[in-house]
């Protein structure tokens, strides 16, 4: 499996997460520029929530989290103040990070809010 494709295991599996948390999933792989893509945008209850998704074949290099740097999430926090430009209706919106490590099985961690 090569990285590309590691990363979107990753992110159906994070959908698959997400989902049965509760979450309404709107949209995926949202580009605005070459430094923003929103992985996934999503409803939770009355907020609307950008979540970024990091996604390691293993932990042996690190954790996914270690990879979601300040710049990383500046540049979420543009698109989605972009977004909801576009989208008014929402007056609550936060940024979501969830780290999934694939083997030797598989580990979602979500941190809400960063």
């Amino acid at each position: 499996m090569n990285n590309k494709q590691t990363g979107q295991n990753g992110e159906n599996l994070a959908c698959e997460y997400l989902t049965k948390q509760g979450y309404k999933i709107f949209e995926r792989n949202v580009r605005f520029s070459r430094e923003c893509e929103l992985d996934i945008i999503a409803l939770d209850k009355n907020t609307l929530v950008a979540v970024e998704v990091k996604t390691r074949k293993s932990a042996s290099l690190g954790s996914p989290l270690e990879a979601v740097t300040k710049t990383k999430l500046q540049n979420i926090r543009k698109g989605l103040l972009y977004y909801l430009s576009e989208n008014n209706q929402y007056k609550s919106y936060r940024i979501d990070v969830v780290s999934i490590v694939l083997t030797p099985k598989t580990e979602i961690q979500h941190l809400k809010n960063l």
